[in-house]
């Protein structure tokens, strides 16, 4: 566990009085593959969630949350925030549209408030784990009371398996 390590994310939980923990895991400079993430914390993947940032057709920009080991159903994600299609924004658009780059992106404390979607698997968990903004870190925090914070909707939004 790292106490004293901050980031943006850490900030807004604290100031809100959200009950958290502060992971961290061995990282170079880039981005760690999720599932490797989850490995590396001695997690279950399916209790680590990715967040995904995709553009629907209306040109609004959508916030998904997955676990890392699963992998983001357009046609659903779609159809749980009302667009008629979706796709995956680049990579090098992250920063520009969320103030993330890959491998940070978090929920929490992006650019814009997006509407923010966690597959309802997240809600199978007592606990899950998100990014904590910087590479390397990740977020413990009770599942409910975090999409609550977020004012996320749950949905049915991957294929499994």
């Amino acid at each position: 566990m790292a106490k004293n390590i901050k980031t943006n994310v850490t900030r807004i939980l604290e100031k809100a009085g959200i009950e958290h923990k502060i992971l961290q895991y061995p990282h170079g400079k880039e981005a760690v593959e999720g599932n490797e993430v989850a490995r590396l914390m001695g997690q279950d993947p399916s209790q680590v969630f990715k967040t995904l940032v995709a553009k629907g057709r209306s040109g609004a920009f959508y916030v998904f949350d997955i676990p890392v080991n699963s992998q983001l159903n357009l046609k659903k994600a779609a159809s749980a925030v009302g667009e008629k299609s979706l796709e995956m924004t680049h990579v090098k658009d992250l920063v520009k549209i969320c103030g993330y780059a890959r491998g940070n992106v978090s929920p929490i404390g992006m650019k814009s408030d997006y509407k923010t979607v966690f597959d309802i698997s997240a809600l199978d968990f007592e606990t899950i784990f998100i990014s904590a903004g910087k590479i390397g870190f990740q977020i413990e925090a009770a599942s409910d009371e975090l999409i609550g914070f977020i004012g996320a909707d749950t949905a049915d939004i991957t294929d499994k398996g």
